[in-house]
C-alpha cells in the first residue's frame, strides 16, 4: 500500500483490486452518480481500478483511494488525471466520496491536498475540474479549493460541461 498524501483526517494511497467493494459502494450509488451518464456495474468498477493502476505507472499519478486516518477505511477516490476537456488533454482533479461521508469536508480536504501535490510534483501551471453543469456539489468543492469558473461548453456526455480552473500563481501558501 503506497501512501501518496496525508491530511488532518485522511490519507490517499494507490488503489488496488482489494478496493473493489469500497469503490463499488461509491461508483455504484445512483445518487452519487446522478450527474454521470451511468452508474457503475462490476465490470466498470474493475476497469476503473485497472485504469488508475495503469495511470500510476504511466503518469506517476491517477485517482487515489481516499481513506480515513483513524480506521483506514476507503471512503472514495480523489486524484489527478489527464482528461479531454473540449479537445485538449488537461490535468484534472477528480473526486467521489461515499454518500454517508459527504457533507463532512472530506472531498475538499482531499482535493486541496491533491492540488498542492500537483503544483509541487508536476510542471502543470494550471489544474482543472470539470463536470456536468448541474453538478453543484462538485462545482462547490472545486470553488472551495480556490478554483473558479473557466467556461462551459456543449458536450455529448454532459449536455453542457462546466469547467473550473486554478493557476499555480493563485495559490496563497
Amino acid at each position: 500500500m503506497k501512501k501518496i498524501l496525508e491530511t488532518e483526517r485522511l490519507f490517499l494511497r494507490e488503489m488496488n483490486t482489494d478496493d473493489f467493494d469500497a469503490l463499488k459502494a461509491v461508483l455504484g450509488d445512483k445518487e452519487i452518480m446522478a450527474h454521470y451518464p451511468y452508474t457503475f456495474d462490476d465490470k466498470r468498477v474493475m476497469d476503473w481500478i485497472e485504469r488508475n493502476v495503469n495511470r500510476y505507472k504511466e503518469n506517476g499519478f491517477g485517482l487515489w483511494a481516499v481513506c480515513l486516518k483513524d480506521t483506514g477505511e476507503m471512503i472514495g477516490d480523489c486524484g489527478l488525471t489527464l482528461q479531454n476537456i473540449e479537445g485538449e488533454m488537461l490535468p484534472e482533479i477528480g473526486y467521489h466520496i461515499r454518500r454517508d461521508c459527504q457533507h463532512k469536508g472530506y472531498a475538499k480536504e482531499a482535493a486541496k491536498a491533491v492540488r498542492d501535490w500537483a503544483f509541487t510534483n508536476t510542471d502543470y501551471p494550471s489544474l482543472y475540474s470539470y463536470c456536468k453543469y448541474t453538478n453543484v456539489p462538485s462545482i462547490k468543492t472545486a470553488e472551495a479549493i480556490g478554483m473558479h469558473f473557466e467556461k462551459e461548453y456543449p458536450d455529448e456526455a454532459n449536455e453542457v460541461t462546466h469547467v473550473s480552473v486554478i493557476h499555480k500563481n493563485e495559490i496563497n501558501k
